[in-house]
């Protein structure tokens, strides 16, 4: 099936996106002709070398960033700004720190109007299903990073998003944390048969935890292939020492390697290019 082609079980597409930035050295592309689909219910990840615009690319589709040429459609409808099938989990700890964790999971049902019972209880459910019951009443200044994660993630689902978009939300954590934290999503992604779309640069992350990796060049970010994970599920962290696990990584670094390589290139001629104009 060619990038742009459609199907009935396709729910997000974007579709030949460009974003250009303007800087005081002159216009930057960061993402270049990019075009992708996300099955319903997938769990696709997209992976590349620092400056290859993941970032930027997670702000076009959660409609963040909507001066781009080029596409994103949800079930058919072009996003032109945040959209409500689009729940969006950020690298940045995002919890409210004057509210308990009840409160916070409750915050987006609070916004649109839901009497206070029914949010709390609906609150509570997804608390008890990120792992987090019995901590209701914390505030998260007494929680600890990953935690504190587990709460934004649990606000975002309150929510009930069709497509939950995650840019980087374990990076801040250390390596056995995320590992057990993607357990934790992989879960609730099978439960929820939640479509998933993460932004991440930890290649065990994204073998571990996706049905299929797009791996973007150095920048301008391009395309530069989508990898089929042909692992079985249910799915947990003790996948990883196998040797399927293990060669799959080894593909994906391969791939990474020479755009990592042209990454560190790029910067070491522009650092002696300023150190000669200086």
């Amino acid at each position: 099936m060619s990038p742009t082609s459609s199907s009935a079980s396709d729910i997000l597409t974007a579709d030949n996106v460009i974003v250009r930035f303007e800087t005081a050295e002159g216009p930057i592309t960061a993402v270049d002709d990019v075009s992708f689909k996300v099955r319903q219910g997938e769990f696709l990840s997209v992976i590349g070398p620092s400056g290859c615009g993941k970032s930027s690319l997670f702000n076009v589709i959660g409609g963040l960033l909507t001066n781009h040429q080029g596409t994103v459609q949800v079930a058919g409808e072009t996003i032109n700004g945040p959209h409500q099938s689009i729940g969006m989990v950020f690298q940045e700890e995002s919890t409210f720190p004057w509210r308990n964790v009840v409160d916070n999971v409750a915050f987006p049902l609070e916004l649109i109007g839901m009497p206070k019972a029914k949010r709390i209880e609906k609150a509570r459910t997804f608390i008890k299903m990120v792992g987090l019951d019995g901590f209701e009443k914390r505030f998260p200044g007494e929680l600890s990073g990953g935690m504190r994660q587990r709460v934004s993630l649990a606000r975002t689902l309150a929510s009930e998003p069709k497509i939950l978009l995650m840019d980087e939300p374990f990076a801040a954590l250390d390596e056995q944390t995320r590992l057990l934290l993607g357990d934790q999503v992989l879960r609730i992604q099978q439960q929820l048969q939640q479509t998933t779309l993460l932004i991440t640069h930890n290649i065990t992350e994204a073998v571990q935890m996706s049905d299929r990796i797009l791996v973007m060049t150095y920048r301008p970010g391009k395309v530069k292939r989508i990898v089929d994970i042909d692992l079985p599920r249910p799915r947990t962290s003790e996948i990883v020492g196998s040797e399927a696990f293990g060669r799959y990584v080894a593909e994906i670094w391969n791939d990474l390697r020479e755009e990592a390589s042209r990454g560190m290139k790029d910067e070491e001629e522009h650092a002696l290019h300023e150190g000669t104009a200086s």
